[in-house]
């Protein structure tokens, strides 16, 4: 643990600015369907989950790359209003990356990210050993994910999106998180804890391949599922940090997934500790 009194939280991970439109059915192969006046939002993994450990009250610091353009201030300054410290957030040289969302009338999301600056993401000046825990995704380069596998022993992975990774330093990693897709490329025998999610259904912990604990998400309106799993593994390593049992870790983080998906955007309804908490309330 660090020396403060709080415990502290890296995210390294890429910071986009999100366009989306609405429709009323996601778009099959060829096929062109008319939506709603674009929207313009804050995103990227690696920020949406930031901001979502800082709301939780999480003293959580974010390693990114940004372009130095508007879109990189906005958003800087949208994490900043979350309580994010972005001081180890650099100006890259290609533009801030961006995602192309579509989303349904049922909440359901189609996307497909251009990194641009996070791609120029490094670890050179970023000192993750300091941290207590350290967040993660896949939307930054390889080494990158390979070097903090190497620098901390309390690396938390989101598998997302998927893609190869080396089993060497999935293996390291204190806890792998994935949805059902990103599992199936995993061998959950050679993970001493991996989290995977199942959307509404909720999420399965295992250890070694072996299920230690399920939990069952609280019922909402679902507005938008962008970002909902984001918050998830936020609220899952706000609860490593406090070496929660597996089932509690579990519980905390569904619901706050859940919560998540109350307004649209993927930082437009980020749970507080205390709301994840009252929804826990009546079930405990």
């Amino acid at each position: 643990m660090s020396d403060g009194a709080r415990p502290r939280a890296a995210v390294v991970g890429a910071v986009n600015t999100d366009l989306v439109v609405r429709c009323a059915t996601l778009p099959r192969p060829g096929e062109t369907v008319l939506g709603s006046d674009l929207e313009r939002l804050a995103g990227g993994k690696g920020a949406n989950q930031a901001a979502a450990l800082a709301r939780l009250g999480v003293d959580t610091s974010l390693v990114a790359c940004v372009g130095a353009d508007e879109w990189g201030d906005a958003a800087l300054a949208a994490l900043a209003s979350h309580g994010v410290d972005t001081s180890g957030v650099r100006r890259g040289t290609r533009a801030t990356g961006t995602a192309l969302i579509t989303v349904d009338a049922a909440g359901e999301n189609v996307i497909v990210v251009s990194r641009g600056a996070n791609a120029e993401l490094d670890l050179a000046r970023a000192a993750v050993e300091a941290f207590d825990v350290v967040l993660a995704q896949l939307e930054v380069a390889p080494e990158v994910v390979r070097a903090l596998a190497q620098r901390t022993n309390s690396l938390v992975l989101n598998v997302a999106p998927a893609c190869a990774v080396d089993p060497a330093t999935l293996r390291r990693c204190a806890v792998v998180i994935a949805n059902e897709l990103e599992a199936e490329r995993l061998d959950l025998r050679a993970l001493a804890h991996c989290v995977v999610t199942h959307g509404s259904r909720g999420a399965t912990h295992y250890a070694w391949g072996d299920v230690v604990a399920t939990a069952t998400p609280p019922a909402v309106d679902v507005v938008d599922t962008v970002g909902a799993g984001d918050v998830f593994c936020a609220a899952y390593a706000s609860r490593y940090l406090t070496r929660d049992e597996p089932a509690a870790a579990l519980r905390f983080a569904v619901t706050a997934g859940a919560l998540a998906t109350r307004a649209i955007g993927a930082q437009g309804a980020l749970p507080t500790y205390e709301e994840v908490r009252q929804w826990l309330a009546p079930a405990s």
